[in-house]
């Protein structure tokens, strides 16, 4: 069995050392936060898990949420119009239902179980110095922690990275009180586009203190939703959320009007980066190699939903690619051929579709999402494909390609 290190405790990386754990390995991971400073911080993310991430978890016993989450079914499309009017609404049901759980209940939760089953944590920082005295004592080492400095020792890739600035400004509202909406009594996703202006997502979740929805908007930068900053206050930070929900999509405001409050003093986040992929083998100055996992090497905006779903299939990927690595050594070669097949299988798919949806949309996938609203399988696979991103080539990317999907719905 290996010596393994992991720095980060995120999705990625505490999946990704409970699996390791499972099978014997000596795992220690590395966090700069204990797990009371977790879930007593600032929200980190806007996660939606669908199916086969979440069927990952529950391949080794890390579903813990299933009997709080809400069981998400579904994944709608409303589409902002002249004077705000929603000119296009529909919903698509999943084949296998989706959770989204704070990360600030989750990961707390997964590293405790981690020590509780023998693994060592150590809470502190690292440094791209402290890692090159690491590694001499580890058989593998992975950097799971996609901020800070030691994201500089993996190079950009500028053949998969077309962006090299933010693409949106991203504002997110943990809240309690949303009403539900009128057209379905099932829970869904919802995904309300505003042309030329950008995003609102409204995502049903689970928090610290129960049930809850996440408003979500991304605002093309420059344009009117780019007005959050990371030092509003967080009840200034909810009022805007709310005046541009009535502006911009005035039937998702509507479920505002019973009363609606933060889920705690920190369920506010504002910020900006820009998507990139990078180069998978971060080298240390003493010679040394270590593998980037997650977003770490592949970081896409969150317009498509993908991140913790993209970190749970990256960390089975890497799991599945050392166990049948055997007792050979991890070197450069290893790591390299890991993350290929990871880009390959999933990732690469993943990239083009967010980069896609991040751009002003072309006449044929405007077509696509006004078909969905006539014909529901075009609307059904529009939502699974959030669970499997890998089907867009196949019927999403090209004019022939939706062009034939069309003909082949409409004829039965």
């Amino acid at each position: 069995m290996a010596k393994i290190l992991i720095v980060g405790a995120g999705q990625a990386g505490l999946q990704l050392a409970l699996g390791l754990q499972g099978d014997g390995h000596d795992v220690t991971v590395m966090t700069d936060r204990t797990p009371d400073e977790i879930r007593g911080g600032r929200v980190m993310s806007t996660q939606c898990m669908f199916d086969t991430s979440l069927s990952y978890e529950r391949a080794l016993g890390l579903n813990l949420w299933d009997a709080e989450a809400p069981v998400v079914q579904g994944l709608g499309v409303s589409v902002s119009g002249p004077e705000a009017a929603r000119v296009i609404d529909w919903v698509g049901r999943l084949n296998g239902h989706a959770q989204s759980v704070d990360q600030r209940v989750k990961m707390p939760a997964w590293l405790e179980l981690f020590a509780e089953r023998g693994g060592k944590v150590v809470v502190n920082g690292v440094t791209v110095s402290d890692l090159d005295l690491l590694v001499r004592g580890y058989d593998l080492t992975l950097v799971a922690a996609g901020k800070g400095e030691l994201v500089s020792m993996f190079a950009r890739d500028p053949g998969r990275s077309p962006y090299t600035a933010p693409q949106r400004a991203l504002a997110v509202a943990y809240v309690h009180g949303l009403g539900p909406r009128p057209e379905h009594d099932f829970q869904a996703v919802r995904c309300n586009l505003v042309p030329g202006v950008g995003e609102l997502f409204v995502i049903p979740a689970l928090t610290n203190s129960g049930p809850c929805d996440i408003l979500f908007w991304e605002g093309v930068p420059g344009g009117p939703l780019d007005v959050f900053e990371p030092s509003r206050g967080p009840e200034e930070h909810l009022r805007l959320t709310l005046d541009l929900m009535r502006t911009y999509t005035p039937w998702e405001y509507q479920r505002t009007l019973g009363g609606v409050e933060l889920t705690d003093p920190r369920a506010t986040l504002a910020g900006r980066y820009a998507p990139v992929v990078r180069k998978p083998v971060g080298e240390l100055p003493g010679g040394g190699v270590v593998l980037g996992v997650a977003d770490v090497v592949v970081a896409n905006d969150p317009i498509t939903g993908q991140g913790s779903n993209s970190a749970s299939k990256c960390a089975t990927y890497y799991l599945d690619a050392i166990r049948a690595h055997g007792d050979q050594p991890f070197d450069r070669a290893f790591m390299e051929a890991t993350f290929e097949g990871y880009w390959n299988s999933t990732a690469s798919d993943v990239t083009a579709w967010t980069n896609a949806m991040l751009a002003p949309p072309p006449e044929h996938v405007l077509n696509l999402i006004g078909a969905a609203g006539q014909m529901q399988p075009v609307a059904d696979r529009f939502a699974n494909g959030f669970d499997n991103p890998s089907d867009f080539p196949n019927w999403f990317f090209t004019p022939e390609a939706a062009e034939s999907y069309l003909g082949s719905v409409a004829q039965g």
